[in-house]
Order: structure tokens, then C-alpha cells, then sequence
């Protein structure tokens, strides 16, 4: 997933909160400055919700215990229905990683390259998340040195509003 901070400027279209999101014409929600904001389901609408509370939470098998990500109604081990969420204690390592070249999408274009990481969680490593390797929660999508980047690097989870009621988790380096 990558995410920008909205624009503070009024924007174009009429709107008077440039943080209110808007959909492209394939209905997708952007931010008015054009980046991508998720798109929760029910399963997944308490991964975000813990987000927005500044909490990385996975979602457990409230019967067998196995941890499931991404959040789904039914535990692939035990064929249960019961789930619970647990906090994860936000750290992890870079399992893979890409850095982005344009063509882009116009509003990530000024910024590539970038680093778009799949992050394997320490106390879970098979559970792996996608984000942004970012040098502070605020930064720019490209405020991290390509030659920083490495697989195994220790990281570790930041929360950045990207929008009204809309926090994405990045990823921090453990050692700056």
C-alpha cells in the first residue's frame, strides 16, 4: 500500500476539505491530491479501526489461536468462526521490498522512487504486511536512501494520517 498525506490547499474540485476523499472514475477512494486510501471490508474493518488508535493488530482464531492476515470470517486451520484481534508488538524485519519507477499513478510520480516493503512481523513471521519504508510517520514516501534498504533490515511500525478518519501504518528503520 502507499499512501501520501492529503494536501492542506483547498482543493480544485469545490471541496472545502482538501482531507475529505474523493473516488476516480474506476470509483476508487484518492486523496485529493490523488493518492490511494484503502478500502476496508467487514473483515478487515478492525484492522483499520485499530490503526486510526495508533495499534497494529492481527487477526487470531479465537478457538485454535492461529493468527490470520489478511483478516477473513473463517480460520483456515480449524474452519472456526470465532475471531479476536491481537496486538502485535509492531516490529519486524523487510522480507522483500520494490522501488517504484514511473509510469505511475501522477500523484506517486514526483516521488519515485520510493520504497513499497513486505514486512514479516517478529512475533509472527508468517504474517507479512505491505507499507511504506518511511524516515519519520510524516515523511515523504521517498525520505529513505535506496541504499538503506536491505532484506532482513530491522523495522518497525509508525501510523500517518492520510485522511479524515484514515491512518495507514509505514515502516521505520530500527536503526536510523
Amino acid at each position: 500500500m502507499t499512501f501520501m498525506k492529503p494536501s492542506v490547499t483547498a482543493p480544485a474540485d469545490g471541496r472545502t476539505d482538501p482531507a475529505e476523499p474523493v473516488e476516480n472514475s474506476a470509483g476508487q477512494p484518492r486523496t485529493a491530491d490523488g493518492f490511494l486510501l484503502p478500502v476496508p471490508d467487514e473483515d478487515g474493518a478492525p484492522f483499520w479501526a485499530y490503526a486510526a488508535r495508533g495499534e497494529l493488530r492481527v487477526q487470531a482464531c479465537a478457538d485454535c489461536g492461529e493468527l490470520r492476515f489478511p483478516p477473513r470470517p473463517c480460520c483456515p486451520h480449524c474452519q472456526s468462526f470465532a475471531s479476536e484481534w491481537r496486538r502485535m508488538s509492531g516490529r519486524g524485519r523487510i522480507w522483500s521490498y520494490v522501488r517504484p519507477h514511473p509510469p505511475l499513478l501522477p500523484a506517486y510520480a514526483a516521488l519515485a522512487p520510493y520504497h513499497a516493503i513486505v514486512v514479516e512481523l517478529a512475533e509472527a513471521p508468517r504474517i507479512r504486511l505491505v507499507g511504506n519504508l518511511v524516515s519519520s510517520p510524516d515523511a515523504a514516501l521517498n525520505s529513505v536512501p535506496p541504499e538503506r534498504v536491505r532484506i532482513g533490515a530491522a523495522v518497525k511500525v509508525a501510523f500517518h494520517a492520510v485522511a479524515d478518519g484514515v491512518t495507514v501504518p509505514r515502516w521505520l528503520l530500527e536503526r536510523p
